[in-house]
């Protein structure tokens, strides 16, 4: 099966190394990503579709389009991309007067939206689509690590636009997918509380938003995580350099590894950490590698 890989802002601009990750994941799995070419900012959920929501819709329907064009489900691996692209798909393929404004904002540049891909997850892709029994008979390293799964908020909320999530309070998918890789996920204080970045809080409020992620970090910490493990890049960024920033403010230093979770996969699966970006990374993520024998 093959899907159409939307990258976003933070992945190419900030992490590459995720973009390497998942297209040797990819490969090594056994199914395939399609290039968007001319694919724009998702545009972000928080200030953008709060302040301007007609604008946010077309943008985003613009991006979906060029999807629909390669016949392919879009496969996103950040929270903020995937709830944007998600409802969006799913407001046009109900709303049909807010389908045509839209259509008639894209159609000066040939483009109209037709409603006939999904979107989903890199999550969804692996839970649902591949599932775990497949992927535990791909694991060649079994991780011997103890980890702290950060979900982020756009990937179970709101649970009325997330057909396949049970909890958004107590979720289990992704505990599961870490597991099934041999490591554990640890239980740990407000486990699904924000990384502080969403909203507009990283940029409008940074202390504030730093805040957060030190409370995150220090319950990650107390629990004896090796590492945590995100599904989002922008999460990823902000629990990685934003250490940086708070050691930088307030001479606090965590040095706790952050890993979006196609790295970790790929490691459980035999790839080399060069293959996998894990030298991108803010944090070194050395302690990781020492613990598995990588």
């Amino acid at each position: 099966m093959d899907y159409a890989l939307f990258l976003g802002c933070i992945i190419p601009n900030r992490y590459p190394g995720i973009e390497l990750s998942i297209k040797k994941v990819a490969e090594n799995m056994g199914f395939g990503l399609k290039d968007l070419p001319g694919a724009s900012c998702c545009p972000a959920p928080g200030v953008f579709k709060s302040f301007d929501h007609a604008t946010w819709l077309a943008l985003a329907a613009r991006n979906l389009v060029i999807a629909e064009s390669l016949g392919a489900d879009v496969v996103t691996m950040c929270n903020g991309c995937y709830s944007t692209l998600k409802e969006t798909n799913k407001i046009l393929k109900n709303d049909f007067g807010k389908r045509n404004e839209v259509n008639e904002v894209l159609k000066p540049f040939n483009k109209e939206f037709k409603g006939t891909i999904n979107v989903k997850h890199l999550l969804e892709v692996l839970y649902n689509d591949i599932g775990l029994e497949k992927i535990k008979g791909m694991v060649k390293k079994p991780l011997n690590l103890k980890i702290a799964v950060h979900y982020g908020c756009h990937i179970v909320k709101p649970t009325k636009e997330r057909e396949n999530i049970k909890s958004a309070e107590r979720p289990k998918f992704f505990d599961e997918l870490v597991e099934v890789l041999g490591a554990k996920s640890i239980s740990y204080k407000d486990k699904m509380m924000c990384c502080g970045a969403g909203g507009g809080v990283r940029a409008a409020y940074l202390d504030t938003a730093l805040d957060m992620t030190r409370e995150k970090l220090e319950n990650a910490q107390e629990a004896g995580a090796d590492c945590i493990v995100t599904p989002c890049a922008f999460c990823h960024l902000q629990l990685d350099r934003g250490q940086i920033e708070i050691r930088d403010r307030t001479g606090t230093s965590f040095n706790m590894p952050i890993l979006h979770y196609v790295q970790l996969l790929g490691l459980a699966l035999g790839l080399k950490p060069e293959e996998l970006g894990l030298f991108n990374n803010a944090v070194p993520v050395d302690s990781v590698l020492k613990k598995i024998g990588t």
